[in-house]
């Protein structure tokens, strides 16, 4: 039996530019960090030639191509295994919330199911590989920064650029302007699950009219980096409400009523700034304030869950190997 363990991600900064409609004109940039929120993937021998899959709901097939689940039908075929293979999913987090959870199950069942063949893959391997199930064969609208930060884990600048190659530059930061960051930042659950596709699909239908805006986004990618690298880390409350407000102009099915008044009074209570994660529509909200205001803050928001969360410095990893 093979377990691979994949983590989750926060999008500081950058989203949306990691879409091929924008970075094959010019490049993008994203940057983003893995927390310690994951995605479980097992892979056993089955006992006979069948293919058997438990996730939200339970499929036995004669081979993989009988296959319902799409991203796990594809993995297989991938991998070359066809037959004989027992797989089972588990979350930390529901999907359809923001915080790469598809991207995280590729990663993860291609990572478990080279380890069952023996074989090795790099992060970059891992990545580029749910990149081509995701969006190259299922043809799903998304971008390519949830396959990287999930390959890779830790806090990393990606750059996507026009001849489709990526860039990790991991972000180097001191123990104490991490501590210091995290301090500042809650996520809450907003009880609410979209699907990301019918969101993306409507904000690329209008990517001419809003190069403008994906340029600003890029900006305060390379400019959060920096003034975290120097320290500044208050610098990005403000980053996270622009982008927030940038994010809201792209496609009106990013936000509601409900996320906008909640929002509002985060706002009144002491936060700088925050997002909602991901293609929006609900999942997290993240929001950043001083520390003297968190208690003020998380009050306010009383009526959502708040999810503790922290920085996990690895990707994808086997965590489980027997025979």
């Amino acid at each position: 039996m093979i377990i691979s363990r994949t983590p989750f991600r926060i999008s500081l900064a950058g989203g949306g530019t990691d879409l091929r409609e924008f970075y094959r004109h010019e490049h993008g940039a994203v940057l983003s960090f893995a927390i310690d929120k994951y995605m479980y993937i097992t892979v056993n021998r089955y006992f006979d030639e069948a293919v058997f899959l438990k996730y939200s709901k339970s499929e036995l097939v004669d081979s993989a191509a009988q296959i319902r689940h799409p991203l796990w039908r594809e993995c297989l075929i991938q991998s070359g295994l066809h037959r004989g293979i027992e797989m089972t999913s588990m979350a930390d987090i529901p999907g359809g919330t923001g915080l790469g959870s598809s991207s995280s199950f590729t990663v993860g069942t291609l990572h478990a199911l080279s380890a069952f063949k023996g074989e090795f893959r790099t992060a970059e391997e891992l990545a580029r590989g749910a990149c081509e199930i995701e969006i190259e064969r299922l043809k799903d609208p998304i971008g390519k920064q949830d396959q990287y930060i999930a390959a890779y884990g830790g806090f990393q600048f990606i750059e996507f650029l026009p001849d489709e190659s990526v860039k990790v530059n991991p972000v180097i930061l001191s123990e104490k302007t991490r501590e210091a960051l995290f301090s500042r930042m809650i996520l809450f659950y907003t009880g609410m699950r979209r699907k990301a596709g019918s969101i993306l699909k409507k904000a690329r239908n209008n990517f001419s009219q809003n190069m403008e805006s994906l340029r600003r986004l890029r900006e305060l990618a390379y400019w959060s980096k920096d003034r975290i690298q120097k320290g500044d880390v208050d610098a990005i409350g403000p980053v996270l409400r622009e982008s927030w407000e940038i994010k809201k102009s792209l496609t009106g099915e990013v936000t509601n009523h409900e996320i906008d008044q909640v929002y509002r009074r985060a706002l009144k209570a002491g936060a700088v700034g925050g997002k909602i994660l991901g293609a929006g529509g609900g999942g997290f909200l993240l929001l950043f304030c001083p520390p003297s205001k968190r208690s003020s803050v998380i009050h306010s928001l009383k009526a959502w869950r708040q999810i503790p969360f922290k920085f996990e410095p690895e990707g994808s990893k086997i965590i489980h190997v027997s025979r």
